[in-house]
């Protein structure tokens, strides 16, 4: 029984020793993931939290509706998550706007490539040199944080589009 006890606790601090040491060795990219999955979470909780009737829904004519903006994320992201990674990006479906089911699972899908474009970064390859939209000779770092960026700058905005349709952002419901 002692040893058994013995093994849960190993099992139970060895990752979490292991997840503090790789935070404390490569704090910018440790948190950069964090960013990218507090965002991530919240635009698929905000995905799925809209109607498929209101996926047509936009404020105003200049502003991309709700079904658009799901598709044009889930595009940056497996761009510009190619280039955190430094490998080709996928290839998804374009589906229309209307489509929830089709749009919700590209854009997991490509917060999962994310995901994993992030899991292999270490602060020491942030400074490697990628080339991000066309031409533009930029840093890991910089792509990285076009990523997040973008992610925070959709969720803002759509955090507006469901209060204007009386629906409560993922953030701002109880529990979360």
């Amino acid at each position: 029984m002692k040893r058994l006890s013995c093994l849960v606790l190993v099992c139970l601090v060895v990752p979490a020793a292991a997840a503090r040491a790789q935070a404390a060795a490569d704090p910018v990219s440790t948190e950069l993931r964090r960013v990218l999955d507090s965002f991530a979470t919240n635009l698929v909780a905000t995905a799925e939290e809209f109607p498929a009737d209101k996926y047509t829904y936009h404020p105003t004519p200049a502003q991309m509706t709700v079904g658009a903006t799901m598709e044009h994320i889930a595009q940056v992201n497996n761009f510009a998550c190619a280039k955190v990674a430094g490998t080709p990006g996928p290839t998804m479906s374009r589906p229309q706007e209307t489509e929830k089911d089709a749009l919700v699972a590209n854009l997991k899908a490509s917060m999962d490539y994310c995901r994993q474009a992030f899991a292999g970064l270490t602060d020491d390859k942030l400074a490697d040199a990628v080339t991000l939209f066309g031409t533009r000779n930029t840093t890991r770092f910089a792509a990285a944080i076009e990523v997040t960026n973008d992610l925070i700058d959709h969720y803002a905005a759509l955090a507006v589009y469901l209060r204007l349709n009386d629906l409560l952002p993922p953030t701002a419901q109880r529990g979360r």
